[in-house]
């Protein structure tokens, strides 16, 4: 019996020595969330972005300040870079690859991004990323409430009310799988900023 309780204590003894060393320091995560982020001065420029990656491409959605002042110009852009072995890649999109969708959170009002849809090729070079600034977006019918078409009326010319706004980016395009078929290889990438809109 006694045998048994000192394999029991060495086991025990054993897996708390093991469970220490596989414990490692969690990676930083790069971009935290609004929330928890002091902006010290909001009138200094920062580029605070996410990027992800899929396959041979890296997308980034960046924001060139956490906060601004309301009516000055949200600055956001969006970048695609060809990461793969090739020296150059085609893609296939819709007047653009990229989408700027956001929500309103103090309001919960969806701003959709609306584009032209023909099919248009773009070539990346390895390496050198291609990128669009946001410029506006949104829409409405007549039915709308006129604070509603108001406060969409204000985000179509980039002069963006007080408030909290989530930017849910994607680079949407496909390429061929296969230079001698028709077949293609759907992408959708997709992250995620925040930023705020003070008096």
């Amino acid at each position: 019996m006694k045998k048994i309780i000192s394999y029991f204590i060495l086991l025990t003894v054993f897996m708390i020595i093991l469970v220490g060393c596989n414990e490692k320091e969690k990676p930083r995560v790069q971009n935290t969330p609004l929330e928890n982020t002091q902006v010290e001065n909001p009138q200094a420029t920062l580029e605070i972005g996410k990027e992800a990656i899929e396959g041979d491409f890296r997308y980034r959605l960046v924001t060139e300040k956490a906060e601004y002042i309301e009516n000055e110009p949200v600055k956001i852009y969006a970048e695609l870079e060809y990461i793969g072995n090739k020296k150059e890649i085609e893609i296939f999109h819709a007047a653009s690859p990229f989408y700027f969708p956001m929500v309103e959170k103090t309001r919960d009002v969806q701003i959709s991004y609306a584009m032209a849809q023909p099919l248009v090729s773009t070539t990346l070079s390895k390496g050198v990323p291609i990128r669009q600034d946001y410029a506006g977006s949104g829409g409405y019918s007549s039915e709308e409430e006129e604070e509603y078409i108001n406060f969409i009326k204000r985000i179509m010319k980039n002069e963006f009310p007080v408030g909290h706004y989530v930017v849910d980016g994607a680079a949407a395009f496909s390429v061929r799988t296969n230079g001698e078929t028709s077949e293609k290889r759907e992408y959708s990438i997709k992250t995620q900023i925040e930023f705020k809109v003070n008096e």
